[in-house]
């Protein structure tokens, strides 16, 4: 039974600071939950249709702390989304330990100020696409847990470490390792012309303000997406997502 106590607790984890104080998060939506529950993450509290429990193997409610069967109803209220799916689940968040040597043997998008959540879990999930294990992502940066990015990514998170960091340490760490910076900048080169490695940082700045003046400095190539037309009207730029999708495809195209 759905009490009003776990209503507003669930509810409130639409919240950032509730969110970090207990290190849970919300996941919404059939595929999603069902994903979750296959890859062995701790899901605290599973709130579901009876029609959708009943598809669950036995050995995977065996691991749910918490299930909780409700009407349609009930999920609307607990909902972020216009039209609820069948399947909420509260999951615990995933610690990871950044270990520069493994994270700079690739390629890694290093994130500045993205606050869009539809843009963050858009790149999240062309990383997963592109086969790249490990993100980066300012103090800044909107919360990679925040239900709208979780629901963005349609579950890469799940194939992603993305890990939150300050981006000046970060990057002069890779400085010293002599780790190239590739700054998406609207004044760089053709991504399809200049010469690029297989592994390095893709820096991806703001989506309205670009990269950061204090991280600019640490770039050593300045690279963009062209753009083939001469229109003036409503193509002024890609969104990050767009363009993040554009760049870790000619990197894995290359590489």
């Amino acid at each position: 039974m759905l009490s009003k106590n776990k209503t507003k607790f669930i509810l409130s984890l639409q919240k950032r600071k509730v969110r970090e104080e207990y290190r849970l998060f919300i996941a919404e939506g059939d595929k999603i939950v069902r994903e979750i529950l296959a890859s062995g993450l701790e899901v605290k509290t599973l709130v579901c249709k009876p029609e959708y429990l009943a598809g669950i193997p036995s050995d995977v409610k065996e691991r749910i702390e918490e299930i909780l069967p409700v009407k349609y109803e009930e999920l609307k209220q607990l909902s972020s989304l216009s039209t609820p799916h069948n399947a909420m689940a509260v999951v615990r968040m995933t610690e990871h330990e950044m270990d520069m040597e493994e994270i700079t043997r690739d390629i890694i998008p290093a994130l500045d100020f993205i606050q869009d959540p539809g843009n963050m879990g858009t790149i999240i999930r062309a990383a997963g696409w592109f086969g790249i294990k490990n993100m980066v992502c300012s103090l800044n940066c909107v919360d990679i847990y925040n239900p709208k990015v979780i629901q963005a990514t349609m579950g890469a998170f799940l194939n992603v470490k993305v890990h939150v960091c300050d981006l000046s340490e970060f990057l002069s760490s890779a400085q010293k390792k002599e780790v190239p910076v590739y700054g998406t900048v609207l004044d760089g080169e053709s991504v399809y012309n200049h010469s690029l490695g297989r592994r390095g940082i893709i820096l991806i700045g703001n989506e309205s303000r670009g990269i950061s003046e204090e991280l600019l400095t640490f770039v050593t190539d300045r690279i963009t997406i062209p753009k083939f037309t001469d229109s003036k009207y409503g193509i002024e730029s890609l969104n990050a997502g767009m363009a993040a999708s554009i760049i870790f495809s000619e990197f894995r195209r290359r590489g």
